[in-house]
């Protein structure tokens, strides 16, 4: 019997989300173990008029790519994925894993291969994006595994993940609806700022952010969501800042990362654990070193990290970076085939300034 709260996802996903209308095409991706909530979101995008194409991978495809493709099938990109990426109207991913850490064993350099191979044509899905011609959102299906990285039992993660999203509210949409208008205020504060200073424990770095959109982050991309976020002036990051936990990318966990930035770029980067996948990854491309993406995390019920970066990037109380590809909606001009996003808490003995006046303290906006 399918959970009940499965179908109120999807339609919350289809309906507020996605926006779905009729006769638009649209695309559903995930692993096959989310195969339920796949049916549901089937189901309701046939409801709305859409004509639906799913993308439903096998679990270790990806394992025995890395491990047994050429470099020149390393470097291919399919046709047929490039058609898809200006054919679509509308794409929904969801998350869900076998085995959070599958590819812990990969060369990051075979992976970095396959992230310069791939980068026109993910820059080509963010400019759709960002025009308005493609509409996407990205979701977690509760598993066994990646409840286990949050060291919860599946029925516990269930409820954290269900609770997050508010599918338990009676009215999902009239609730993320308010969560709009409040993180409304935030953006317009933010955007009347320039330079932006944050120090705390494990930070002091300046930003600047003038002329540049915030984006309002309240369920159509992420979900759940709970953040405003912006593409930082390229050459202007300066500062140094301790992440203040593990770094999950690509399956592979970093620990302790610092970075150190001048001029706007990343200039020294160690890590407690896994540095030499930090600097691979740093390394892939002229843009993986500057700063793509500026961030507040405002999702205030999710309080604990998870090793999932959709819902600890949105811990109330937290900032984070990410280096690498600029959203290009933002105004960002950063390109890339890297994207990583980095958390630092602010939730104690922390401040940020901007243009000389305090604005957020110990995790919440002065506003």
């Amino acid at each position: 019997m399918t959970d009940p709260r499965l179908a109120k996802l999807a339609e919350v996903l289809t309906h507020y989300s996605l926006k779905v209308r009729p006769g638009q095409l649209v695309r559903i991706s995930g692993p096959a173990l989310a195969a339920p909530l796949i049916a549901e979101a089937y189901r309701a995008a046939l409801e709305a008029g859409a004509h639906v194409h799913t993308r439903v991978h096998v679990d270790g495809l990806d394992e025995l790519f890395f491990k047994r493709a050429t470099d020149e099938q390393l470097r291919y990109v399919s046709p047929l994925a490039e058609h898809e990426v200006e054919k679509i109207d509308a794409e929904l991913g969801i998350w869900a894993h076998y085995n959070t850490r599958s590819l812990t064993g990969v060369d990051p350099a075979r992976q970095a291969i396959r992230r310069e191979a791939t980068r026109a044509l993910n820059r080509r899905f963010l400019e759709r994006a960002a025009s308005g011609a493609l509409r996407w959102c990205g979701t977690q299906y509760p598993t066994y595994a990646d409840a286990q990285d949050a060291e919860m039992s599946l029925a516990e993660y269930e409820e954290f993940v269900f609770g997050a999203g508010l599918i338990d509210h009676p009215d999902p949409v009239a609730a993320w609806e308010k969560v709009h208008r409040e993180q409304e205020r935030i953006v317009r504060l933010l955007e009347a700022k320039d330079e932006m200073r944050l120090v705390g424990p494990d930070v002091d770095l300046t930003v600047r952010t003038g002329g540049r959109r915030w984006m309002n982050a309240a369920g159509e991309h992420n979900f759940p969501d709970g953040e405003v976020f912006t593409g930082p002036i390229e050459n202007a990051t300066a500062g140094r800042v301790r992440f203040s936990f593990p770094a999950i990318y690509s399956g592979r966990e970093v620990h302790g990362i610092t970075l150190t930035f001048a001029e706007g770029r990343v200039v020294e980067a160690t890590a407690e654990k896994g540095e030499e996948f930090l600097r691979a990854m740093l390394d892939l491309d002229a843009g993986a070193r500057v700063l793509g993406e500026f961030a507040f995390g405002l999702n205030y019920g999710i309080t604990r990290f998870t090793k999932n970066i959709l819902f600890d990037e949105k811990i109330g109380g937290t900032v984070h970076l990410a280096v690498g590809a600029a959203y290009p909606e933002t105004g960002g001009t950063n390109t890339s085939g890297l994207h990583w996003d980095m958390i630092c808490d602010l939730r104690a003995e922390s401040e940020v300034w901007a243009d000389g006046e305090v604005i957020y303290r110990n995790g919440s906006f002065l506003v």
